[in-house]
């Protein structure tokens, strides 16, 4: 009976509530929905920053929500740092900073202590960033961070471990050509930014064995000491008991490395025209772009506003609604307009369709950012994208953690304070003749670059049906790229294994 009270009282109190609602006149259509404006103010940067003691700027957010605490940090290195002939230097150092053990403890010890606090803890360097992370019991901090101070500053770089390791990424390679995706990508990077870039020195067979232990140590000493860091931490604590005892597990590291150098840019702009790379299978993957643009370009938001209309927009974008909606020739089709931090970003357009009807599919999106060019975009499509980027803003800010990770971001690529406080004004500002102009500026027809990877012969005899072939599109010949070795990079000749 007291079960049934209880349900019987909460139907009550929600009819109570419910009332108002039913009394409101219902929309015969969604777009006649109302709804009030949304309020929302950004957090800002300078709020939250703090400097420590032994240099690392920390990004510092409270949240009691769960008894947790995250640690982020920031480290300024990056696989652009090693040799050439090295490459996968940076990404072992990385690995093995947390599974490598440190100086007092083995590997299987830093393991068991870490398990015990029921800790979760990482480290990685990519192209242009280190990584090191914490998760831990908000009780337990204090153990945890001693644990993550030892391992940036102690590293063992373990021998057993390293061999493992080497294993492990030998076998990935084997399995480079298994995904036409993974084929995709790296022969697009090196259409875009040349071989030479740091980009495409992607690590073989033998610049993995040529790694020694002493080169780690080497790399962790120039980049791994506290003035090196930015912190991002979020969670159940006191701001200022958290700074007092991040600065004691910094204290005493004295270690300072060298300058580091700034990131390269190319030096090699992409070489127009259509490139194919043969694999049997019964679909084809079909990219189109040429460079885009660098962060602080005055043409930023306008650009984000056509790239969306395009094909970044999801099933509302042109090149989604015309290649998947409308003719059913892929499943995901799109464009991306790429803003670049440190170089160039890189415009690119992108389908996986049937090998017979690639051609016809790429016509496609070559006429869409034709028209782009040549039509102004209507009042629905620009509203449209316009309030897509305006009431998803405050998605960056969901929780603690993405606060001080995104301002811990941006002070490590060195971004405008200003930017998250300007940005829904900078979009609100766009124009349709805005957007007609930047896509004349910066989509060039003449430029582009078309990389298929699949049956190149099934691919360039294109669609009965459809008469369209990739030699109508104004860019030449189709040249073969070879598919290459998993283990040396090195071309396959046509017909080998």
């Amino acid at each position: 009976m007291k079960k049934i009270y209880i349900v019987v009282l909460l139907l009550a109190c929600w009819l109570l509530q419910a009332a108002p609602l039913a009394a409101q006149p219902i929309a015969d259509h969604p777009d006649k929905l109302t709804f009030k404006p949304l309020a929302y103010q950004p957090p800002k940067a300078k709020d939250l920053r703090n400097v420590l003691k032994s240099g690392p700027v920390v990004y510092v957010a409270e949240d009691h929500e769960l008894p947790l605490i995250n640690v982020s940090i920031l480290v300024r290195t990056g696989d652009y740092l090693e040799p050439k002939e090295k490459a996968g230097l940076a990404a072992t150092v990385g690995a093995l900073l947390r599974d490598g053990g440190t100086t007092a403890l083995t590997p299987d010890s830093l393991d068991e202590k870490l398990d015990y606090l029921a800790a979760n803890s990482g480290a990685s360097i990519s192209s242009t960033q280190g990584n090191v992370s914490l998760n831990i019991l908000s009780k337990d901090f204090d153990a945890g961070m001693a644990l993550l101070v030892d391992m940036m500053k102690n590293p063992r770089f373990d021998e057993a471990r390293m061999k493992l390791y080497k294993d492990r990424v030998l076998q990935q390679m084997q399995r480079r050509n298994d995904q036409t995706s993974s084929i995709e990508s790296r022969e697009w990077g090196r259409l875009m930014y040349g071989e030479d870039f740091f980009t495409n020195h992607l690590s073989t067979k033998a610049s993995l064995e040529s790694i020694t232990r002493q080169e780690l140590f080497d790399f962790h000493k120039k980049y791994y000491y506290p003035a090196n860091f930015i912190l991002a931490v979020s969670g159940d604590f006191n701001k200022a008991d958290l700074l007092k005892r991040l600065d004691k597990h910094f204290a005493g590291w004295k270690g300072v490395g060298a300058a580091v150098p700034k990131v390269p840019r190319p030096a090699q702009a992409p070489k127009p025209g259509i490139y194919m790379v043969n694999k049997d299978v019964n679909q084809g993957r079909i990219s189109i772009g040429h460079w885009g643009v660098e962060r602080g370009n005055p043409d930023e938001f306008a650009l984000a506003v056509m790239n969306d209309i395009l094909g970044g927009g999801g099933f509302t974008s042109r090149i989604t609604s015309k290649v998947r909606s409308d003719e059913g020739l892929a499943y995901s089709a799109g464009s991306n307009f790429g803003i670049g931090v440190y170089y160039l970003g890189v415009f690119r357009a992108a389908f996986q369709s049937k090998s017979p009807t690639c051609a016809h599919a790429t016509k496609i999106v070559l006429d869409e950012i034709a028209r782009m060019r040549t039509e102004k975009v209507t009042d629905d499509e620009l509203k449209t994208s316009v309030n897509s980027f305006i009431e998803t803003f405050p998605l960056n800010f969901a929780t603690k953690a993405q606060v001080v990770g995104t301002f811990a971001a941006d002070e490590y690529t060195g971004r405008d304070p200003q930017y998250w406080e300007t940005y829904r004004d900078n979009i609100r500002k766009v124009t349709a003749d805005d957007v007609l102009r930047v896509a004349q500026k910066h989509l060039q027809p003449d430029k582009l670059v078309i990389l298929g990877v699949g049956n190149t012969k099934d691919i360039l005899a294109g669609y009965d049906k459809v008469p369209v072939k990739f030699t109508d599109f104004g860019l030449g010949e189709p040249k073969p790229i070879p598919l290459r070795d998993p283990l040396t990079l090195a071309p396959i000749a046509e017909g080998g294994k």
